[in-house]
């Protein structure tokens, strides 16, 4: 059996091994009344604010560095940027109630009311954009390469030949490496963090996703330097905020995200949630805001 066998082996007696797992798949994965109040001030319509006076806004709850849920505790760079556009729609932190959105959901729970607003790794593209309606981009992430902190080998793609990758069934990144990458052995498994364990052993040579989700696993204590972040991301994706298709609210997300970049928020929200990891925002960052909410 060759060296290369045994690897290859190895990952998948590994993956049989896992029993469960926190990690998710990225995408690669108070409207205002006429009178000028909020949806805060005036109790809200269904879609646009609950009744009781909140916002309801979904993110991932499994996502280090962008959304985490931890008991009644959330974090990461899509909460702190639904917080501040939260804050300025007229809603308190207290009054917003965080939804788990996955994303084969994301779509249908904006179209049936669940939620008013979705912040979660939310790519902004033309097949979405014919079921709802984007806000922003509030950050352009792009694909890129996790791999163990002493391997000095890998630097980007063209490094990958012959070597062994990981990524989740079935996603953006995953096929765009099979499409686009011949030479580099895929092993998929069901969520990323089922492959950082496989990585940390040397099962595997790298795992890929967005560079702000891979960045939020190397950040986590538990990982502190053993990983990191190989090379420029070599994709684009432009995170957006979901809306219902039409909603008034998409104009005003708009304005409260410029607001944000513009008053430094955006700057710190990126350095507190995603700067552990030693991630740099990428070409386009912060990124100029869609006039229109096609």
């Amino acid at each position: 059996m060759t060296k290369r066998h045994v690897r290859l082996f190895a990952v998948a007696a590994s993956a049989a091994l896992v029993l469960s797992a926190c990690g998710g798949d990225g995408d690669t994965d108070a409207d205002a009344g006429d009178d000028g109040t909020t949806a805060a001030e005036d109790g809200g319509d269904a879609g646009e604010g609950g009744a009781d006076g909140s916002i309801r806004i979904g993110i991932k709850f499994d996502q280090p560095g962008l959304g985490l849920r931890d008991g009644d505790t959330y974090s990461g760079l899509d909460v702190e940027m639904a917080k501040g556009v939260a804050e300025k729609l007229g809603y308190s932190e207290d009054q917003i109630e965080w939804v788990e959105s996955p994303s084969p959901q994301r779509e249908t729970m904006l179209e049936t009311g669940q939620v008013d607003l979705i912040f979660a790794t939310y790519s902004i593209t033309d097949s979405r954009k014919e079921r709802v309606s984007f806000a922003g981009p509030y950050f352009i992430a792009g694909q890129g390469l996790l791999v163990r902190a002493d391997d000095d080998s890998i630097n980007g793609p063209e490094d990958m030949e012959g070597k062994i990758l990981c990524s989740v069934a079935g996603s953006t990144p995953a096929q765009r490496v099979a499409d686009e990458y011949p030479g580099v052995e895929l092993q998929e498994y069901n969520t990323y963090s089922e492959c950082l364990p496989a990585l940390l052993s040397g099962t595997i040579d790298a795992i890929t996703t967005d560079d702000t989700i891979l960045a939020g696993y190397a950040a986590q204590e538990q990982y502190a330097g053993q990983l990191k972040l190989a090379g420029e991301p070599f994709s684009e994706e432009r995170y957006g905020v979901g809306t219902a298709k039409g909603s008034e609210l998409c104009e005003q997300v708009n304005e409260a995200i410029t607001a944000l970049i513009d008053d430094g928020a955006w700057e710190q929200a990126v350095t507190d949630t995603l700067g552990p990891a030693d991630y740099t925002p990428g070409p386009g960052n912060p990124p100029e805001v869609n006039e229109d909410c096609a």
